[in-house]
């Protein structure tokens, strides 16, 4: 390999930005707007050794460019940038800081903790406002220049899955394979294990249609967390936007992108969860890595009058200031580099509120949704919004544009509530149940706008939702202080563990109860890998330090006899989500509206039978009710839902018009099979059930 350490520097472009390789040499540009000058250093193969430093000749645009001749793919890289260092201006330049790329594509080395990576003298007297003269390369990893066409996808396609059809599954690349023992070492906790036919089984065995992976950037090592003996195990520390984490493809980026067209062709999306509200380098006191040091104040928001400070809306430090046109192009180069050289179908949004912020506060016509909801690529992506952050305002649910479907925290937590037997859920469920019509149902959007959660990564696991009524977050080592302290959740009876087969049973009862109203409500559903079959963290609900088997999915579980059980639950709800197309309606239509003479397209009806009015939805005592779904094909009845969170057994009366019913499914009882059902049935506690009509079930048209 020619790494052409001696090659003259030619002006080379402007554009594309980064280390870009076309056959003759490489050319590198690197925008910053308050730079005097930029030189870029060459490294060893091991990138221990700088062996050659040189000026970028030109800077057109604010971007500084120049070409080195005979330089190969492999080259490995960084930045130094010099210009004033004025913390009080905003300016935070140190040429003895090495730099990475915000464009680079893969990264060689890792960072190594010590106080020469911050751009000021820690300790010092003035903090922040002193200049640490130290040469940071030896604790920096190094950029390497890669191949324009590193991979062949051959004559692959992406599944087109409809968001109406679409089942996400959100998942840990790591986590998901660290205690498979059927796979190879080599392959567990890497992007590879992904792909690996034994994984693949157990998605369509859920009939999920997309995975929706955590961060996969490249992202730092908290250095607090290593003092603690902890690590940074979910992933939202951003330290390069375009490359992957090392640990996930130590064979090389292909490996993801092997494991991507391995879904794809097995009829499985691929979503990411991005971060680009904020980076790893934190408020001013963090250390100088990357856009910091190249030019802090165009990448960052700062506080006007006071740039030495930044706006944190995020609650991680900073801020990324995507109202710079510079700034938003590296964000939306990032996002088609994901889409177009991975093949991803989708993006989640981490703090998409944060992204929606202009100088005013969150607006739903944003640059940033504005410049994707135009791009030819992006704009026919899957796009899920985080809707909130930690600034004024910051819950946006429902308010984000058309195209972009929103995590449903008002969903989470009326299920939760609801099943746990709080009083005046019912209004809550029901609402919930109709894809939160209150919340999505403008601008023409759809149901599926609502991604639906009972649980996600951040937060209780399903078992330990029913397992434990407080957080245990002792081995996290802040006081057992961090994480949400309001989970909606119950331990019924025991605080944790228990060889109460009654309680135990019980857990099971409500987990079912839980997962069936996940599954039967418009909107898009969304479960949390391991849910399935009971992974538990032991009640922590807050493991993003927790790179261990307490975070990791124990496949174990899913082989016992109930973690067997529950996974063929869970496939029996898709199914049945498929077979009724009233369980997931891909419109908001008048609920009211007469499907047949005297039957609305939904109804909601009391255990008696009789019809929900507006003053019993007020009555907060009032809990059990059951609700009736006609669907557009053919003008039929479809199903009717049934549900009893009490703590006994309920009867019910089917409402009028008397019709031929069948028992589809009861998550009071492990039992899947079908019954007929006449006038009325009894519903067991926490449970819902699913009466399908006559006829009805036949799947889309």
């Amino acid at each position: 390999m020619n790494q052409a350490p001696h090659a003259p520097l030619s002006a080379g472009r402007p554009y594309p930005l980064g280390a870009n390789h076309d056959g003759l040499g490489v050319n590198f540009a690197l925008f910053s707007a308050n730079a005097t000058r930029v030189d870029l250093c060459l490294f060893d193969a091991n990138g221990r050794k700088e062996m050659r430093r040189v000026a970028l000749p030109e800077c057109t645009d604010e971007v500084w460019h120049g070409y080195l001749s005979d330089a190969e793919p492999g080259l490995l890289y960084g930045f130094r940038v010099h210009g004033p260092y004025d913390p009080a201006n905003g300016h935070r330049f140190n040429p003895f800081k090495l730099l990475l790329d915000p464009y680079a594509r893969r990264l060689h080395g890792e960072v190594h903790w010590g106080d020469a990576l911050f751009g000021y003298r820690v300790g010092h007297a003035r903090g922040d406002l002193s200049m640490d003269r130290r040469d940071s390369a030896a604790l920096m990893p190094k950029c390497i220049v890669t191949a324009e066409h590193p991979y062949s996808w051959g004559d692959s396609r992406a599944p087109d899955t409809p968001w109406a059809d679409t089942i996400l599954y959100e998942v840990h690349v790591r986590g998901a394979s660290m205690m498979r023992d059927d796979i190879p070492v080599s392959m567990r906790g890497t992007a590879a294990a992904l792909g690996d036919p034994r994984f693949v089984e157990h998605l369509h065995r859920l009939d999920v249609s997309a995975v929706e992976l955590l961060p996969v950037h490249a992202f730092l090592q908290n250095r607090t967390l290593e003092e603690r003996g902890l690590r940074n195990y979910w992933g939202y520390d951003t330290l390069a936007y375009f490359a992957p984490e090392p640990r996930y493809v130590p064979n090389g980026p292909n490996t993801l992108r092997q494991a991507i067209r391995r879904l794809h062709a097995a009829g499985i999306q691929v979503v990411l969860d991005v971060v680009y509200n904020h980076t790893c380098e934190g408020n001013e006191w963090g250390p100088t890595l990357s856009w910091r040091g190249i030019d802090n104040a165009s990448y960052y928001r700062l506080v006007p009058g006071d740039e030495r400070r930044y706006i944190d809306e995020t609650g991680c430090g900073n801020t990324v200031n995507l109202s710079h046109p510079a700034v938003l192009r590296m964000v939306l180069d990032s996002l088609r580099e994901w889409a177009c050289s991975y093949r991803v179908d989708g993006f989640r949004f981490d703090l998409c509120a944060t992204l929606g912020r202009e100088g005013t506060g969150f607006d739903p016509g944003a640059g940033f949704f504005d410049a994707i909801l135009q791009d030819l690529v992006l704009s026919r992506l899957k796009l899920i919004a985080e809707p909130w952050d930690v600034g004024l305002g910051g819950y946006q649910l429902g308010q984000h544009p058309p195209g972009f479907a929103e995590w449903n925290g008002v969903f989470r937590d009326s299920a939760r509530r609801y099943w746990r037997g709080d009083a005046a859920q019912r209004q809550g469920m029901a609402g919930a149940l109709c894809g939160s019509r209150s919340l999505f149902d403008r601008r023409h959007r759809r149901p599926w706008s609502s991604v639906n959660f009972i649980t996600a990564h951040d937060g209780f696991t399903l078992a330990d939702l029913v397992s434990y009524a407080e957080r245990h977050n002792e081995a996290n080592g802040e006081d057992g202080q961090d994480g949400t302290h309001e989970n909606f959740s119950a331990n019924w009876g025991v605080e944790g563990d228990t060889d109460d087969k009654a309680i135990a049973g019980l857990r099971d009862c409500v987990r079912r109860a839980l997962l069936a109203s996940l599954f039967f409500s418009d909107g898009t559903p969304m479960l949390l890998a391991g849910d399935e079959f009971g992974h538990t963290q032991s009640g922590n609900n807050n493991v993003y330090c927790q790179d261990n088997p307490l975070s990791w999915l124990d496949w174990s579980r899913a082989d016992s006899p109930r973690g067997e059980t529950m996974i063929r639950f869970v496939g029996r709800l898709a199914e049945l989500r498929w077979l009724h197309p009233s369980l997931h309606a891909d419109r908001y239509l008048d609920l009211a509206e007469e499907i047949l003479p005297g039957v609305a397209r939904a109804g909601f009806f009391e255990p008696d039978g009789r019809p929900v009015s507006p003053a019993d939805w007020e009555e907060g005592e009032q809990r059990a009710f059951a609700l009736r779904r006609a669907s557009l094909r053919g003008g039929v009845v479809d199903v009717t839902l049934l549900l009893n969170p009490r703590d006994g057994a309920l009867s019910f009366v089917l409402p009028e018009p008397s019709l031929t019913w069948t028992c589809e499914l009861d998550s009071g009882t492990e039992d899947h099979s079908v019954t007929a059902v006449t006038d009325g049935i009894e519903v067991q506690a926490h449970s819902i059930v699913l009466l399908a009509a006559q006829g009805a079930g036949d799947g889309p048209a």
